[in-house]
């Protein structure tokens, strides 16, 4: 039995036919969480240029060279190829033998529809904290920006120019700020 086409296959058929006005509603749609995540991750804005367009160009050949149909919403499957690709830059860059092969990152099954829209959801819930993040006043902004990197907390708060103590609580603070937010 075979899934139902998505209705975002027309964004195959675009690739496909260079139909620039819908190649362009793709990048409007769906560069700025690529970018997001690839800079978050240890990237630049040119990498996530880079991985975009290397994983529409790998989409383009899977739809042309084996008839790729969709069965999930487009951007969750493009932003789970871009993941992968970028998973294996690092993987390159750090110098860490790379597991998968271009092959491998590209097979298309029932498990990568599923993950594809696992990473819809995961998009959506993405944008429900990033609204919330943005109603929280700047100094708890600051802070959570900085807890995100993954440094020391003592590091972090002689960086901000305040006691180990006071980023702690303030931390606290709107980490439960942003949590009722997230829930309301």
């Amino acid at each position: 039995m075979t899934k139902a086409l998505h209705p975002d296959q027309r964004y195959l058929t675009a690739l496909l036919n260079n139909d620039t006005v819908v190649i362009n509603e793709i990048y409007k749609l769906c560069s700025r969480q690529v970018q997001s995540y690839i800079c978050f991750n240890n990237g630049t804005a040119a990498d996530a240029a880079d991985i975009f367009q290397e994983s529409l160009i790998d989409i383009y050949h899977q739809a042309k060279n084996k008839d790729l149909q969709l069965s999930c919403p487009f951007n969750a499957f493009l932003f789970m190829v871009c993941k992968r690709k970028w998973m294996n830059e690092l993987k390159k860059r750090s110098l860490i033998p790379v597991t998968n092969m271009e092959e491998d990152v590209f097979t298309v099954g029932d498990d990568a529809f599923a993950l594809a829209e696992d990473l819809e959801k995961q998009k959506e819930q993405s944008e429900l904290f990033y609204t919330a993040f943005e109603k929280l006043g700047q100094r708890c902004k600051e802070v959570i920006r900085w807890s995100m990197q993954g440094e020391a907390q003592e590091k972090i708060a002689e960086q901000m120019g305040v006691t180990y103590g006071y980023l702690r609580k303030k931390k606290s603070e709107c980490m439960a700020s942003l949590i009722k937010l997230v829930q309301s």
